[in-house]
């Protein structure tokens, strides 16, 4: 149940403009997901707009950084989450490819 209340809360999040940003091709953008931390950017492609992010927990000052990438299509999204504590929620980060342009958005910390 948790998880779906987190979910339309990060669809909500992206319906709306002003709760999400929109990147610029190849400038990278902060990650803050609480405990990991990171960047993301993007390129444009012949098959699509291909979005990198590399995540690491913040306070582990030798952890080995996760690097995912995707090549979005139009109108498609990928999330990444954080659980939360037991009494807290989870943090989690979308990116939404809306025409031409990538969007981020995030719920949580």
């Amino acid at each position: 149940m948790r998880l779906l209340s987190c979910l339309a809360a990060l669809g909500l999040v992206l319906a709306t403009a002003a709760g999400a940003s929109e990147l610029n091709p190849r400038q990278a953008h902060s990650l803050d997901l609480g405990p990991v931390r990171g960047s993301a950017y993007y390129t444009v492609e012949e098959d699509g707009l291909r979005v990198v992010a590399t995540l690491a927990p913040a306070d582990a000052g030798a952890a080995t950084p996760l690097r995912v990438v995707t090549t979005l299509a139009s109108g498609q999204v990928v999330s990444f989450s954080v659980p939360g504590t037991q009494d807290g929620a989870a943090a989690s980060v979308a990116f939404a490819r809306r025409g031409n342009r990538v969007e981020v958005a995030s719920t949580g910390f």
